[in-house]
């Protein structure tokens, strides 16, 4: 078993623990990070006893630059990493002036500066790997703006491009960056009533976690730069790539508005 690691943000639930299952099945140690008290111990506990692999945890608040810095010091201090998960973010719907201050950094924060700044620190040790990667978790709502999300798909849109921009300049390199942009995923409770709210199309493209991790995981070490987990969603990438925006915004933001009046 290789002693090389993946680190994984948001590793307590959701996506990113999704991620931390499928890499484990796969033999691939893990670095689980998360906020304190998301029971990250007993999941590496899990890990190792279910999969025979080392996984370590790493509990910080991410959205606060100095724990970011701290944490890649930890990283390069105490591991070989191979595998780079930016999978932690936030978001969600609501009506711009109803959001606060705290609501509107903590996007930010997380979804743009963790990205960029963890993968600025790490980015020496996944290079003096062999092969490694790093995966940059997306959305769908990066191929549009949309009202009532605002500050979420624009902060969406600049992982991708961060994403292309980033593979582009490290493409002679032993270093594959790459973007995965899911739609909606059944996470939540609730997020089965919200889907009932729209169209067809859009349950067309829910998928589990598991699926998402799945076949991201596939894609990546298949060195695929966009990541488009299902047909629904490739479909969704290629209109909403043609039609212009005076066109698709106010439909998608009809929609978007319907999930507000629903919260």
């Amino acid at each position: 078993m290789s002693q090389k690691f993946a680190l994984i943000t948001g590793a307590s639930k959701g996506l990113g623990k999704a991620f931390a299952f499928e890499l484990s099945k796969k033999k691939i140690n893990t670095i689980l990070v998360a906020l304190p008290n998301e029971g990250l111990s007993e999941l590496s506990s899990l890990l190792k006893k279910d999969f025979g692999v080392e996984s370590v945890y790493h509990e910080t608040d991410l959205t606060k630059k100095e724990n970011i810095i701290d944490l890649a010091k930890w990283v390069n201090q105490n591991f070989a990493l191979s595998l780079l998960i930016n999978n932690a973010g936030a978001g969600g719907s609501k009506r711009y002036l109803e959001a606060d201050i705290d609501y509107i950094d903590m996007i930010v924060q997380l979804n743009v500066m963790l990205t960029s700044v963890l993968t600025h620190q790490l980015l020496s040790n996944l290079k003096k790997q062999d092969q490694s990667y790093v995966l940059n978790v997306s959305s769908m709502a990066a191929f549009s703006p949309m009202g009532y999300k605002t500050v979420y798909p624009a902060t969406k849109t600049f992982v991708y491009n961060f994403t292309l921009g980033l593979q582009q300049e490290l493409k002679e390199t032993n270093v594959f960056v790459g973007v995965v942009c899911p739609g909606p995923m059944n996470t939540k409770s609730d997020s089965a009533e919200r889907l009932e709210q729209h169209s067809k199309i859009a349950k067309l493209m829910l998928l589990t976690p598991e699926k998402v991790a799945n076949i991201s995981i596939k894609k990546l070490f298949k060195r695929q730069v966009i990541i488009l987990p299902n047909n629904a969603i490739g479909i969704n990438y290629f209109l909403m790539n043609i039609i212009p925006n005076f066109l698709k915004v106010p439909i998608i933001t009809r929609a978007m508005k319907k999930e507000v009046e629903i919260e």
